[in-house]
């Protein structure tokens, strides 16, 4: 497919016109735990009799570290290896991300790498595999796997972010259960969870957790939450028999302490960038109101939303290009099929992977949500632009946004300077900065 500067397409959205606009800071709850106090934390928490007491002298511990960017998972995966060692016993880390990676050992690893989570920054072995053992069957008729290397290990550790899900809604979504389904499930395993369709995960995830809990040597769970700005906020061990209850409870302060776009709809949402480091689909649809199924929803309300670049730790998996009305020819060509489809074979869920409209350029493509929106005055567009759905702690809103928040019509929304005309260089890439970013 060829993308080119100059044709029919860039001639017809040549004259659009661009709203000015202008920096607005978001307000959140700010309830954070400082990095440095992690280790501690950690220590004093797994030194609780009912945690500390299952790990013993010469014991292999595996410890999950799964594909999301989890702010500080290298102070909590090490500081978690580092207890193990304490008490004597011997950790090993597992890649539990289900198909991410490219559904394969090195990529699962180079995953970890991107977030300094390696051999010699650990201080302990990576054992990276995508061989699973079968544990049983589920009361809902789904096959369990896990890791080998996990089920063959003495005890296993469950290290992961606890937090609303992208694509469904129920007692747990994403935390401790679907990192013993879908996270050490590995592809097979993943594909399982998911195989019944998104209509039926939100049964399939804790039907088979029991399994896990049953048949595999769970320790306990060190599930994390973050704040609305992408800090963490908390860090908890479960025993394995208070997993269940105790997720669906944390799952609703994970959810109070979401971020969202307080303005709360939009005509057109500009994301700067996406990437697996961001959400499973690129953005967070409960943040961009992208969502890949009917089975959640939330997030802004917008017509038209373009995703302009890829992060580069992402290695070409675009996951969630889909769900964007446009994209750049940058992204196009960066996506690696290999890296990406695995996801949503396994998830069968193939809308986040279907490609979009493609524009040559980034203005080109803000440029083409406004020239294709409905019943909008095009010089009145309401515009917003977010860096990537992490970090929405300050945000850019288009002027006719600036009255309302001039006169503090949205909570928490305050404007940080006037309205101004977008800049972008020569190859018309958006360079209009943020203030604090």
């Amino acid at each position: 497919m060829q993308i080119v500067k100059g044709g029919t397409v860039s001639a017809l959205l040549k004259t659009v016109p661009i709203p000015k606009m202008f920096h607005a800071k978001q307000e959140f709850p700010k309830d954070r735990i400082d990095p440095r106090d992690i280790p501690p934390l950690i220590s004093r928490e797994l030194s609780k009799p009912e945690f500390g007491s299952k790990i013993r002298p010469g014991m292999q511990i595996a410890i999950t570290a799964g594909s999301r960017g989890i702010r500080n998972v290298n102070i909590i995966t090490k500081a978690i290896a580092d207890f193990v060692k304490l008490k004597g016993a011997v950790p090993f880390i597992v890649p539990a991300m289900g198909s991410h990676g490219g559904a394969n050992a090195q990529g699962q690893k180079d995953m970890l790498a991107g977030f300094g989570i390696t051999e010699e920054s650990m201080g302990c072995e990576i054992r990276s595999s995508m061989e699973v053992v079968k544990l049983g069957v589920s009361d809902t008729g789904r096959t369990v796997y896990m890791d080998k290397n996990a089920y063959g290990a003495d005890g296993v550790i469950i290290s992961c972010r606890l937090k609303p899900h992208n694509a469904f809604r129920g007692t747990v979504e994403s935390g401790p259960c679907k990192m013993m389904t879908v996270g050490l499930g590995k592809q097979k395993g993943a594909e399982e969870v998911h195989s019944d369709g998104m209509d039926r995960i939100a049964q399939n995830i804790p039907s088979m957790a029991k399994v896990v809990l049953e048949k595999a040597p769970i320790l306990f769970a060190v599930p994390c939450v973050e704040n609305a700005y992408d800090e963490t906020c908390l860090i908890e061990a479960i025993a394995p028999e208070n997993i269940l209850t105790r997720e669906a409870e944390l799952l609703q302060f994970a959810f109070s302490n979401m971020p969202s776009i307080l303005v709360g709809s939009a005509d057109v949402l500009v994301v700067d960038e996406i990437g697996k480091n961001y959400s499973g689909t690129g953005t967070d649809p409960n943040i961009t109101g992208t969502f890949s199924t009917p089975y959640a929803t939330g997030g802004l309300k917008v017509q038209r939303t373009c995703f302009l670049r890829l992060s580069e730790v992402s290695h070409g998996n675009a996951l969630g290009v889909g769900l964007a009305s446009c994209i750049t020819k940058e992204i196009f060509e960066q996506i690696d099929p290999e890296a990406m489809y695995p996801n949503c074979i396994t998830s069968t869920v193939l809308r986040s992977a279907m490609i979009p409209v493609v524009v040559a350029t980034e203005k080109e493509a803000v440029s083409l949500c406004i020239r294709t929106l409905n019943k909008v005055d095009k010089n009145r567009v309401r515009m917003v632009r977010i860096p990537n759905s992490l970090h929405i702690s300050e945000i850019m809103l288009s002027e006719e946004y600036y009255e309302r928040v001039k006169n503090y019509e949205f909570k928490g929304v305050e404007a940080l300077d006037k309205p101004e005309v977008l800049a972008f260089d020569e190859q018309e890439r958006l360079t209009t900065p943020y203030l604090t970013v």
